[in-house]
């Protein structure tokens, strides 16, 4: 992904991150809470079998979607 689509995806994790803040289940692997921002990513790396930085433009929208996805469906 360029860097200038990249910013923009981290912008958006970000933002949904913000959204999940105190959302995100409780989890005994966590005990001090959950990072919903490192939630996002791992979930975006999980999903695309690769970090956001290393897909290609064309899948920016995709991305998108799903963390969109992501704060409507939090688990």
């Amino acid at each position: 992904m360029t860097p200038e689509n990249s910013k923009k995806v981290w912008a958006y994790i970000q933002e949904a991150g913000d959204k999940l803040v105190g959302k995100l289940p409780e989890s005994h692997r966590h005990p001090s809470g959950r990072n919903p921002y490192a939630h996002v990513a791992i979930c975006v790396k999980h999903k695309f079998g690769q970090s956001y930085k290393e897909l290609p433009d064309e899948r920016m929208d995709e991305v998108m979607e799903y963390i969109d996805y992501l704060v409507e469906n939090q688990s």
